[in-house]
C-alpha cells in the first residue's frame, strides 16, 4: 500500500513559525536600537554645542554669534551686537562663527542655515526664558514627543513644564512632535 502524501507536517509548520517569529523579533529589536541611537545622538549634540560654545568664549572672550569684533574669528562675515545675549539673527551667526574659528565642521552662511538633529528638525542656541529662568538654551525644534519625554525623564523630572529641561507643550501622542524642547546651555 502506497500513499500519496501532500502538505506539511505539524513539525515543519512549527519550524517555519519559529523562524518567522525570530525574524520579526530581530526587526523590532533593530528598530529599538536605531531609536535609542538617535536619542543618544540628540543628547550628544547638546554636549557638543556646549563644548564648542564655551571653547569659543574662552578663545575670543565673547559668545559666538554675539561677538562684534571685526577680525574674530578669521573670515567672519557677520557680527552680533556684543551685548552678551544671543538673540535675533545671532543664532544663525553662532554656527558660522564656530566653523570660522575651526571649532566645528560644516558650512553655515550666518543668515539662514542651522544644524539638524537626528530626527530631522533643527536646533539652535539663543537667549530665552522657557520658565526655568532666563538663560542661553539649546532649542530643538520638532522633536518627537516620546523622545522629548525620554530625555526629560532620564536627565530631569519627566514633566514638560518643570525642571531644567522644558518643552513648550505637554508630552502626548496627539501633539507629536513637540515644537520646542529646551536644554540649558
Amino acid at each position: 500500500m502506497t500513499r500519496n502524501q501532500k502538505g506539511f507536517t505539524l513539525v515543519e509548520i512549527a519550524i517555519v513559525l519559529v523562524i518567522i517569529g525570530l525574524l520579526i523579533g530581530g526587526v523590532l529589536k533593530g528598530q529599538s536600537m536605531i531609536q535609542n541611537a538617535k536619542v543618544k545622538r540628540v543628547v550628544k549634540s547638546a554636549d557638543e554645542v556646549r563644548a564648542a560654545f564655551y571653547t569659543f568664549y574662552d578663545k575670543y572672550g565673547a559668545y559666538p554669534g554675539d561677538e562684534n569684533l571685526a577680525t574674530s574669528p578669521p573670515g567672519d562675515a557677520h557680527n552680533g551686537n556684543g551685548n552678551g545675549l544671543i538673540a535675533g539673527a545671532e543664532y544663525f551667526q553662532l554656527f558660522e562663527d564656530l566653523v570660522n574659528a575651526g571649532i566645528i565642521d560644516g558650512t553655515f552662511n550666518g543668515t539662514s542655515d542651522l544644524p539638524k538633529h537626528a530626527f530631522g528638525g533643527t536646533y539652535l542656541v539663543y537667549w530665552a526664558n522657557p520658565g526655568a529662568g532666563a538663560n542661553h538654551y539649546i532649542r530643538y525644534d520638532n522633536l518627537p514627543w516620546d523622545v522629548a519625554l525620554e530625555i526629560d525623564t532620564k536627565y530631569d523630572d519627566g514633566v514638560y513644564n518643570t525642571g531644567t529641561l522644558r518643552a513648550n507643550e505637554a508630552y502626548a501622542a496627539a501633539t507629536s512632535p513637540v515644537t520646542y524642547f529646551y536644554l540649558p546651555l
